[in-house]
């Protein structure tokens, strides 16, 4: 675990909508669009061909009615012209009964009125009797008649704008004229019927005059200029309004937000024309009704799609609340662990330091008594040799008294030395790493364990390269490894009766170190290097040594190993990273 390690703060947020979520928004509302549109399409097409062909009819039967009127009264002239009491009245000049005449027939044919002109073209009988006595001479429907042999019609247009239709006929007797029978036909009629329809109709003459129109301020004029006046304000008539321009714009033009449908029919009399006019707003309603149904479906589709979203998300936002305020708890708890295994980190780190020195010092302990040994020779010879130097002084022979003095200088500086390996084998190793001669630090491990081996008569084998092998590292701890090796191999040949031990330094991409003893082997190597593991007889060691000879290869940057020998015997194997130059220790520190 790191030294070091930040809290995490957690915080909530709003779930963001899945990509699942935002496809299925889009798809409904894309289809939402294609829907409509589609509807739209097909509604529009088919209420119009729908509208379209009741416009047909009805332009149809409004122009059969017209023409049927019109030829209805067209025969009337023809025959009241050959009624003998109307020619007997004419000739005689008594027209007391001519008047209720003529009502009798109006009731019959359904005229709009009859009138009875003499020759002077004035009305002697008619279903008005508010005509009776009125000059017709100059009107078209008695010079007309007078002139001619046939049935005569005549359009006159009247004081308040409308037309008047008559048919008028001169009647003859003994091949002489006597007088013209005149007859009104109601097509007024057919205004106030159109009127409470929706469409706009009219009818026009063989020269585009409008003679009947649903609006009474188009008569008397053509279609352009009726189009082009003011008109009335309902629906209708603002969309006939839209369509002024008949000569620029084709019959379906959509004007100011307006379409019209315009239908034309001809009228097999005098080369007439109908012409109706068709809002499509009715087609727009049936559409839109139908359309503000799949809309409102939609967006109850939509509004559902959202509620369960918000609900969804109001269910995440618990949970995240709920998992925000326990993972704030763990946070805290979290720290508290970390802050407590800094602590431990540091005391094990401590403990680890102490146990190294303790082992160094138990080895020292156990070398102590081969080295006091050691030095018990050499001060024995020095004391010898001071005596015989006293002994030569006092017979004026200093000259050998001064050999004698170096004997004892060089065991002292052998003493020196063997107390110099163990004093600094007893130091601390150090922090930064530095170049290391494996050979000098196998001869400094050497001489330190050397009482113990002549004690214990090992035969001691050296196999090492011509060249010095550095590795990188910390000089008194690869000695404190090198001896933890060595006595281990003094422990396990302790049965043996010649003890050897093998050293090999080898070189490849690591500088390896081998030790080899000719003991019995390991039986658990699983277990060799796990702290407190030992195979040695209860007070002569705890299982420390190799544990603690492991880590140290490892914070070196290498590896401690070890198996059992093809010829028995157990072998350890220390591998360093070879020292590559001083850019090495630059990242090393």
């Amino acid at each position: 675990m790191s030294d070091s390690t930040q809290s995490t703060k957690t915080t909530w947020q709003p779930a963001a909508i899945s990509w699942r979520v935002r496809v299925a928004l889009v798809f409904l509302l894309i289809l939402a669009v294609t829907v409509i549109s589609i509807t739209n399409k097909l509604l529009t097409d088919r209420f119009t061909e729908t509208t379209r062909n009741r416009a047909e009819l009805r332009i149809a039967l409004y122009g059969g009615n017209l023409l049927a009127e019109l030829r209805q009264n067209a025969i009337v002239p023809q025959l009241l012209a050959r009624d003998p009491t109307l020619i007997s009245a004419l000739e005689s000049g008594d027209y007391t009964l001519s008047t209720q005449r003529l009502i009798s027939f109006v009731e019959e044919i359904g005229a709009a009125s009859l009138m009875l002109l003499d020759t002077d073209g004035r009305t002697v009988a008619a279903t008005d009797r508010n005509r009776i006595g009125a000059a017709h001479r100059s009107a078209p429907y008695f010079v007309d008649a007078i002139r001619s042999n046939a049935t005569i019609f005549s359009v006159i247009a009247g004081e308040t704008g409308a037309y008047d239709f008559f048919y008028s006929r001169r009647i003859q007797s003994g091949g002489a004229t006597v007088g013209v029978i005149a007859v009104e036909v109601d097509l007024r009629k057919f205004e106030r019927a159109w009127a409470g329809i929706s469409d706009a109709v009219i009818v026009t003459d063989s020269n585009g005059e409008i003679l009947l129109a649903t609006e009474p301020r188009w008569r008397g004029k053509t279609e352009a200029d009726a189009l082009a006046k003011q008109t009335p304000q309902s629906a209708i008539e603002r969309a006939i309004q839209a369509t002024a321009d008949w000569t620029a714009l084709p019959p379906d033009a959509y004007l100011q937000g307006e379409a019209v449908m315009r239908l034309e029919q001809r009228v097999n009399f005098r080369g007439w024309r109908m012409v109706s006019y068709t809002t499509y707003a009715s087609v727009r309603e049936r559409v839109n009704g139908v359309l503000a149904l799949e809309v409102m479906g939609f967006a109850i589709l939509l509004a559902l799609a959202f509620y369960f979203l918000s609900r969804r998300t109001a269910g995440r936002a618990a949970l995240f609340q709920r998992e925000s305020a326990e993972l704030r708890a763990l946070n805290v708890a979290l720290q508290r662990e970390i802050a407590e295994r800094k602590r431990v980190q540091e005391t094990l780190a401590v403990a680890e330091q102490t146990l190294e020195q303790s082992s160094k010092l138990a080895a020292l302990g156990e070398m102590s008594a081969a080295v006091s040994h050691e030095l018990n020779q050499p001060l024995a010879a020095m004391k010898t040799y001071l005596a015989g130097a006293r002994l030569l002084l006092n017979r004026n022979r200093p000259d050998e008294a001064l050999s004698s003095f170096r004997r004892i200088d060089d065991l002292i500086e052998r003493m020196g030395a063997i107390t110099r390996q163990l004093k600094s084998y007893a130091r601390k190793g150090q922090q930064a790493l530095s170049p290391v001669n494996m050979g000098n630090a196998l001869a400094s491990s050497l001489s330190m364990m050397e009482p113990q081996l002549k004690q214990r008569k090992v035969q001691i084998t050296r196999i090492l390269p011509d060249q010095p092998v550095l590795v990188l590292g910390d000089r008194m701890r690869i000695e404190q490894v090198l001896v933890n090796l060595l006595r281990n191999a003094l422990d396990a040949t302790k049965s043996e009766r010649n003890p050897t031990v093998e050293i090999i330094l080898s070189v490849g991409e690591t500088a390896t170190l081998a030790v080899r003893d000719n003991g019995p082997g390991i039986e658990d190597l699983d277990a060799l290097f796990e702290p407190f593991y030992t195979t040695k007889q209860p007070g002569d060691g705890v299982g420390l040594g190799l544990a603690i000879s492991s880590g140290i290869v490892g914070d070196l940057g290498g590896r401690l190993t070890a198996r059992n020998g093809q010829a028995g015997g157990a072998v350890f194997e220390m591998q360093l990273p070879l020292y590559q130059g001083e850019s090495e220790i630059e990242a090393a520190e």
